[in-house]
């Protein structure tokens, strides 16, 4: 897996963009939270499933592998999924962006990379998706397969099935578009 370009432009870009200099030495408190979260280091990336929240059996996560493995030999796109113990005090939008780009997931120059991200002890889940897929699993749509495929399990602490139902959206979603065709 090689490092989406375009989330690591963006992510340079975004860091120029806009903020008023600091006088030295005083940080302010998301300054001071940010460089925390970037000092902290990224899990490793042991798989298509990295459960470091423990929320899946080693069965269903070798099943999730399984189809993971699947939608890339078939469309070239890369979903990985990833639960987290805490996410530090760190967003998880900026969690997301730190790990796709610090794992590499996509292909270089098509960007074609899908993180699910499932923190249960902050109640946050985010699918951070690829430039190159942008079109493909818009905004709207993510959100749309959190709110109806992940939450309603997630609430009833069926993380499996959320996670399950979340994975098969996301899957049907590039599938059907034909996206990332070898």
């Amino acid at each position: 897996m090689k490092t989406p370009t375009a989330l690591l432009a963006l992510a340079l870009a975004l860091a120029g963009c806009g903020a008023a200099p600091e006088p030295a030495n005083v940080a302010t408190g998301n300054e001071a939270q940010s460089a925390a979260a970037s000092a902290r280091a990224l899990p490793a990336l042991t798989g298509r499933v990295v459960d470091l929240a423990d929320l899946l059996s080693p069965a269903q996560e070798a099943a999730l592998t399984a189809r993971l493995a699947a939608l890339e030999r078939q469309t070239s796109d890369q979903l990985v999924i990833v639960t987290t113990p805490s996410l530090g005090g760190e967003a998880i939008e900026a969690y997301g962006l730190r790990l796709g780009n610090g794992w590499g997931i996509g292909q270089a120059g098509r960007n074609n990379g899908v993180l699910l991200i499932v923190a249960p002890k902050e109640r946050r889940t985010r699918i951070a998706v690829g430039r190159g897929l942008e079109r493909t699993l818009t905004n709207e749509q993510a959100t749309g397969i959190i709110r109806d495929d992940l939450l309603p399990h997630f609430r009833a602490g069926r993380w499996h099935e959320g996670i399950e139902a979340g994975t098969a959206a996301i899957i049907a979603r590039l599938t059907a578009a034909g996206q990332g065709a070898k």
